[in-house]
């Protein structure tokens, strides 16, 4: 029995809510396989159904289901707009607009960071390190007079 083509594959995908899931092997990140060379199922069915992906960028599920091979589903994008669109970490604190207190990152040069935050935690240091500070300088004090 010969293996099963990618159109019969693809033939017996499960309808569910619009998506196309994969009927093939699913790989550990929930991505379909296709083939020996275990070649992403989704990019496969672009490359058939709609046509080549663009050199430099990356196939999008906009529907968010890895499995999925609906190629209406899928759009070629640049990779940091894919990695900003989903919902991992890095994506989520880069949509972020405001600290954990609430505050707009502000900070001049485009740092994601708050100015008021910054300047409070940078006063505390301050603070913390003003005993010692003292002693500093009344070490220096001791030994200009000294000579």
């Amino acid at each position: 029995m010969s293996r099963p083509t990618f159109a019969e594959r693809l033939a017996a995908a499960e309808v569910r809510d619009g998506c196309w899931i994969w009927s093939g092997n699913i790989a550990r990140n929930g991505y379909g396989r296709y083939g020996a060379r275990g070649q992403y199922a989704h990019r496969v069915a672009y490359e058939l159904l709609v046509g080549p992906i663009p050199e430099g960028l990356t196939i999008d599920h906009l529907c968010r289901v890895h499995a999925c091979v609906n190629p209406k589903h899928l759009e070629p994008v640049p990779l940091k707009v894919n990695i900003l669109r989903g919902t991992s970490p890095p994506a989520l604190h880069a949509r972020r607009g405001r600290c954990a207190r609430g505050h707009e990152f502000t900070h001049p040069g485009n740092q994601r960071r708050c100015t008021i935050c910054h300047e409070n935690n940078r006063r505390a240091r301050r603070r913390a390190n003003w005993p010692e500070t003292l002693r500093k300088q009344r070490e220096y004090r001791a030994r200009r007079t000294a000579v």
